[in-house]
């Protein structure tokens, strides 16, 4: 391998933060490494080196961790990978998705963090599909069913295990300690082997080795069917975790795939069809009506309405003629254009998109989970008082070693993780629950305690303030009264989809005007439309348009600026070669967004409108809601909005529901989709709003802040029993029994804590 100041990996198996972490601290002492980038989200790893290190090492040390590796450049294996086969790998490990060269699920989640373990099991119907927790330390998200997995067989293999344990330990009650101990070594030999190899690279209190000690101390001290009850329980949360990660992986698929596969070049008046991957800057192509275009380019001839809604979020079809520049993804309306391509398949606007949504999220700081941070000083404190507790009084004190190491292994059980361990995911289980009966979806314990900390919020305009379809705001006579000017206007759109259209007829169904027939109806592109009306010529366009048709008086004039002003799009209809009237839309706010926006402002967080759509119409729209806007941003100038108020010190909530807001989603602290949403920006995001309420956005965050009261809560009752336990053990009152009851006394109290978040507040 030459020695590059860079080598570039793909990273099989890598689903959560800690992970990342993980591989970090290992791969940063090797020698010779001077910086490594892990990125959860593209399933890559960077390593920056002086050349004078042993790269195979570094390989080796990351393999032992339990992940594979490919170096980038090298395509073996993805053909098999894009088949469905699985490539090979370390034994008792997850296997690895589907090719992971755009793997972008949310690896902010901080450390092993058990709090997402009931993410998955929560959230009903197929839209959980797209949002379930997913941090999951499965090595190896799934990508056929779950039982198919090496996890999958590992927990189900440990589940029957155990149920045969307890089925003979009742018909052999003398060797039932062997029973449950072999039972619980087939789960915990793989976590045990993963805590080695973790330690050896420098994280020595990884879960794994929280578990591994618990379930080695609870045997010692003669609990074996409690060790392996507590191996299973961890096997179920890491199996639950892997299933959703393998879920998340398909995510930006479903982005490239706006992209068309093919383009029609035009050469030589001829046209050909080749693959749209292949198109050089300066080619011409030819986008019939209604294709979607498939590259970035200038149009060169024709003139359409393009729907541009997949990447800048404009809200209604955008007029393009010659000269106008066109979006790789975007919907060509009812015009034939022919385009300029003016850049390569890998650096056009979805390409982009793709790339700035994976380097947010590998730019993202893991949010470190307050047990994970805890654990750190907690596990070694305890190892080490019940190592002194064993040992010290028999040696200074000629004490019993006997009962001593006795006590110390009690205290090793007292002070054993496992009611912080499982009984914290209790309080996150119940809110992701109870969040999720509201159609607050979050996408696990992380996401949930950063949601407490925002103090700033940046909300898509088009589809999350506002409905996002246009509807009829104002209908203007100028020569014929309001209702023969809608009941023409519609008479024209029957039967079209266009959003303007779709408008205008929902606007007639509403005051239910009787639609006459049209006979010859024709679509100018990118001007209107026209068709003989009740034996007279129609047409309803743009004011510019209908300007070469008839002169529009300067009253009427002033009239169409004015509402252009308020943000609103002005069809004028000419009837018979006469102005008749016209029609102004605007994609109106949704009906709480002014309510939802001033719980936020009352709650002390700092809002602002980041949007595609032109200045005019978001001023308009801001004005109204009292937001602060910026407007008629690419999907990068969204993004890096956010990095700005991150750098300002604001704990950033990007909410969108669109393509164009999932770069910005993922560079947000927590990215929240809203309403339907594209599957792009749901799995983009670390939590979603089902019904589209702007005030869910509110309630997402009191929800989490409950939720961290509730966890503080626990933690202080585990922790208050351990301690009145370890002080009556080691002055001999209370022995392994009552230790064990303190245990799992503590976790039922906390679960009993955690159950009153269950409790939906009246909304």
């Amino acid at each position: 391998m030459n020695a590059t100041t860079q080598a570039r990996y793909k990273v099989g198996g890598m689903d959560c933060a800690s992970c990342a972490t993980k591989i970090d601290t290992a791969v940063r002492r090797m020698p010779g490494v001077e910086d490594v980038s892990v990125s959860v989200a593209a399933g890559t790893m960077t390593v920056t080196h002086d050349g004078t290190g042993d790269l195979g090492a570094v390989e080796k040390r990351v393999t032992g961790l339990g992940y594979t590796l490919r170096a980038m450049g090298q395509k073996a294996g993805a053909a098999a990978r894009r088949s469905g086969d699985l490539p090979s790998i370390p034994p008792l490990e997850g296997e690895i998705g589907k090719a992971h060269d755009h793997d972008h699920h949310h690896g902010h989640g901080g450390g092993h963090d058990h709090s997402h373990h009931d993410g998955a099991h929560h959230h009903g119907g197929h839209d959980s599909a797209k949002i379930e927790g997913l941090h999951g330390h499965d090595h190896g998200p799934m990508d056929g069913p779950w039982w198919k997995s090496a996890k999958g067989r590992l927990t189900i293999l440990v589940g029957i295990a155990l149920a045969a344990a307890y089925g003979l330990g009742h018909l052999l009650p003398a060797y039932d300690t062997y029973i449950f101990t072999a039972a619980m070594l087939i789960g915990l030999v793989p976590i045990a082997r993963r805590a080695i190899m973790a330690a050896l690279a420098g994280t020595p209190f990884s879960i794994e080795m929280l578990m591994t000690i618990a379930a080695v101390g609870a045997v010692v001290i003669d609990a074996s069917e409690e060790a392996a009850a507590v191996v299973f329980l961890f096997l179920i949360g890491e199996l639950l975790e892997g299933v959703a990660a393998g879920k998340a992986r398909q995510s930006i698929q479903s982005l490239t795939a706006l992209v068309p596969k093919n383009a029609i070049v035009e050469e030589n008046g001829q046209t050909r069809e080749v693959p749209a991957e292949s198109l050089a800057v300066g080619a011409i192509i030819l986008v019939r009506p209604g294709d979607r275009i498939s590259a970035d380019g200038v149009i060169v001839a024709g003139e359409s309405a393009v729907d541009e809604a997949p990447v800048t979020g404009e809200s209604t079809p955008v007029s393009k003629s010659m000269g106008d520049t066109v979006f790789a993804g975007t919907i060509n309306g009812d015009g034939a254009l022919r385009v300029r391509v003016t850049a390569a398949a890998a650096d056009n606007t979805i390409a982009r998109v793709v790339r700035l949504v994976e380097e947010a999220q590998e730019s993202k700081a893991p949010t470190e989970r307050f047990i994970d941070r805890f654990s750190r000083y907690y596990t070694p404190g305890v190892v080490a008082v019940a190592a002194l507790v064993a040992i010290l009084p028999p040696l200074v004190a000629g004490a019993s070693w006997n009962e001593w190491v006795y006590k110390g292994l009690a205290i090793l059980l007292i002070g054993c993780p496992c009611a912080l361990v499982i009984s914290t995911p209790a309080a996150i289980a119940a809110s992701l629950s109870s969040g999720a009966r509201r159609g607050l979806l979050m996408k696990g314990g992380a996401v949930l305690e950063t949601l407490g900390k925002i103090t700033a919020v940046a909300l898509d305009k088009t589809g999350t303030l506002t409905a996002g379809k246009p509807q009829v705001t104002d209908v203007i006579a100028f020569g014929r009264n309001a209702e023969d000017v809608l009941r023409l206007s519609a008479a024209l759109e029957t039967g079209s989809s266009h959003p303007l259209a779709v408008a205008i007829l929902a606007k007639a169904a509403d005051d239910e005007v009787e639609i006459p027939a049209a006979t010859d109806a024709r679509a100018l592109g990118g001007r209107g439309v026209t068709a003989i009306v009740e034996s007279q010529e129609v047409f309803l366009g743009s004011p510019k348009a209908a300007a070469e048709r008839v002169s529009l008086p300067m009253a009427h004039f002033r009239r169409v600026t004015a509402l252009n002003d308020e943000g609103k799009t002005v069809s004028v209809l000419i009837v018979g070669g006469v102005l008749a009237g016209a029609i102004a839309m605007r994609d109106e706010p949704r009906p709480d967004a002014r309510a939802g926006l001033k719980a936020l402002t009352d709650a002390g967080i700092k809002t602002v409108m980041l949007t595609g759509d032109n200045a005019r119409t978001a001023t308009a729209i801001g004005t109204d809601l009292g937001i602060e806007v910026r407007a008629e941003l690419m999907p990068e100038d969204k993004s890096r909005i956010v990095g700005e108020l991150k750098r300002e010190g604001f704990v950033v909530g990007k909410v969108g529901d669109g393509i164009n807001d999932a770069p910005a989603l993922a560079a947000a602290d927590v990215g929240i989709a809203i309403g339907g949403g594209t599957d792009v920006a749901l799995e983009t995001a670390d939590a979603a709003a089902l019904h589209g309420r702007v005030g869910d956005i509110a309630a997402m965050i009191e929800l989490s802040k409950r939720t961290m009261r509730n966890i503080y809560q626990n933690i202080s009752i585990a922790l208050g029993l351990k301690a009145v336990f370890l002080v009556t053990t080691i002055i001999g009152v209370t022995g392994l029994w009552p230790a064990i009851l303190a245990d799992t006394g503590a976790t039922v109290l906390v679960t009993i804590n955690a159950l009153r978040l269950l409790r939906v507040r009246a909304d």
